[in-house]
């Protein structure tokens, strides 16, 4: 798949977010954006899953650590196939399969019911070690938020990762520099990411999270690293491709109204049909 078809699908996803979010009267707008060209990459290219199949046994499997920017998880799965997008409007909404968090008892395609920050690692080097033992070759993916470094936990299971030389495992850190309480730096400084997690024994790549060409070269050179986990550090926007949420920490949690929600979409629309 071409750049500019990765970068049509990306745009149909953050519509997709923005629209959920919409729909519900609240969400998490400006991570699940920043993130987008990361679902989009994942879902239509990297990884191995196949809507008509989503339990297949040797599919890839996916943990969402920051399981609070579904919107963009749900936008990319729609986009995939997995469920038609106008089901996307159901966000939130009582009854609906599509939660404010991933949950695998509701959404055939999610692998883990996510929501805890800080538990994303440790649940995939589980699955990654899993598939070692039973001899098996697929991979495990987790995206976490930048402030999501600040617990403790993430260390533990990347001492543990490396620990077992899962070279299975690929961490992706989505670094829009912003958390709900203001910048990463502000509120508990996790930098240097990169010299963390190369310290905790981890392969690191540093990358544009919104270029595509790097993130393909960032995934292959992942499945080419032996005897060591990976860590993708993603540099991203938060709310990236809507104007008024980009850089903006006041957008980590709030839905668009009527008027913005328009505006949203008119931006998009346009960057579309640019493309």
């Amino acid at each position: 798949m071409d750049t500019k078809e990765l970068q049509k699908h990306a745009n149909s996803v953050r519509k997709g977010i923005v629209t959920e979010v919409h729909s519900a009267k609240s969400g998490h707008p400006g991570g699940a954006l920043s993130a987008a060209d990361l679902y989009t990459y994942l879902y239509m290219v990297e990884m191995n899953v196949d809507p008509a199949d989503p339990k297949k046994a040797d599919r890839d499997r996916f943990v969402l650590s920051k399981g609070h920017t579904c919107p963009g998880l749900y936008a990319a799965m729609a986009e995939r196939g997995f469920f038609e997008k106008k089901e996307l409007e159901t966000f939130r909404h009582t009854g609906a399969r599509l939660q404010g968090h991933p949950s695998m008892h509701y959404l055939p395609g999610v692998d883990m019911s996510s929501g805890s920050l800080g538990q994303g690692v440790s649940v995939a080097t589980g699955m990654a070690l899993s598939a070692k033992l039973s001899g098996e070759s697929w991979r495990v993916y987790t995206l976490l938020g930048d402030g999501e470094l600040q617990e403790g936990q993430v260390w533990e299971a990347s001492m543990f990762a490396a620990a077992k030389k899962l070279d299975n495992l690929c961490v992706i850190v989505d670094n829009n520099n912003l958390q709900i309480d203001g910048t990463v730096e502000e509120v508990n400084s996790p930098y240097p990411i990169d010299e963390k997690f190369k310290a905790f024994g981890f392969h690191v790549i540093q990358i544009d999270g919104h270029d595509f060409d790097q993130i393909a070269k960032a995934f292959d050179e992942a499945k080419q690293t032996k005897g060591q986990p990976t860590a993708i550090i993603a540099k991203t926007t938060k709310g990236k491709g809507v104007s008024f949420m980009e850089n903006q920490v006041g957008w980590h949690g709030v839905a668009p109204n009527d008027q913005q929600y328009a505006q949203a979409m008119d931006e998009l629309t346009k960057a579309g049909e640019a493309l």
